[in-house]
């Protein structure tokens, strides 16, 4: 190769990677310790999701643990958002300033993930906010969370979030009765159940929706019990969810979220 050329092809190496798009950030939010030992195990919960994210391409995930980040520069420049926390009147999101700070942010498109109690929020203080940004939300005394082994049927094979796992059963608080909008154009229900069992009808447990503003938004009201992250389909629909929420491409088999059994046992809340 000629000096020339050979230059021209260093030239063209670094303009390719000063273009190269950096990873997305997503920050995941865990909550404060809750409830007894191996349930609402947030903080290891997140810290496994944020492994199995970091395992695939173009992905810079970030925990904040016990609780809500005491400084908003965590937020800067994410590409999506996840909370596992402890909901109702109570919520994280609902102190402070807290929703109005986080309308901004979706606004400009930032996906949102809320898992299992997070999707709880009351109907006239963070509910309408959760119907926009994440198309549904748990409301108490009409949504339904009893304990139920059940089978969980993947119901929307084709899009994204379903690649690489199948239909799978689980002993879980599988909230339903949730919350949606009247014929909501778009709401994709990911994951439903034969829910409850004195009267099955199929009730959607995950679900997925694409905003106006150009975000997106990730529902699943599974992840009461720890242990469950050791169920691989399980996992990957939810990695799978986050990586759609942030617009990192899925893998066409589904994204990579391999955890060993020490994993699963690792940063658990001392209770």
């Amino acid at each position: 190769m000629s000096q020339s050329a050979l230059r021209m092809a260093l030239l063209a190496a670094v303009c390719c990677s000063a273009l190269a798009a950096p990873p997305a950030k997503i920050v995941l939010v865990a909550g404060t310790p809750s409830h007894g030992p191996g349930e609402h195990e947030f903080n290891a919960g997140a810290t496994l999701l944020a492994k199995c994210l970091r395992q695939n391409p173009g992905v810079a995930a970030i925990v904040v643990r016990g609780g809500w980040p005491a400084d908003d520069s965590f937020f800067e420049g994410a590409n999506a958002i996840v909370l596992y926390m402890d909901g109702g009147e109570n919520h994280p999101l609902l102190a402070d300033d807290r929703l109005a700070k986080l309308g901004k942010l979706m606004k400009n498109g930032v996906g949102l993930a809320c898992l299992h109690y997070a999707v709880e929020v009351p109907g006239d203080h963070g509910g309408m906010e959760l119907l926009d940004w994440i198309g549904g939300f748990y409301r108490r005394l009409y949504s339904q969370n009893p304990v139920n082994d059940v089978e969980l049927t993947q119901t929307a094979p084709a899009h994204p979030i379903s690649r690489g796992w199948d239909t799978f059963r689980s002993t879980d608080e599988w909230y339903y009765r949730i919350m949606f909008r009247k014929d909501d154009k778009r709401l994709v229900p990911i994951l439903t159940a034969m829910l409850p069992k004195d009267a099955p009808q199929q009730e959607t447990v995950a679900w997925a929706v694409e905003r106006a503003d150009g975000g997106r938004g990730f529902g699943f009201t599974g992840g009461h019990f720890h242990h469950n992250w050791g169920l691989e389909d399980q996992r990957r629909l939810v990695v799978n969810a986050i990586l759609w929420t942030a617009k990192v491409e899925v893998p066409p088999t589904g994204a990579k979220c391999d955890l060993t059994p020490e994993d699963l046992k690792a940063n658990l809340d001392p209770k």
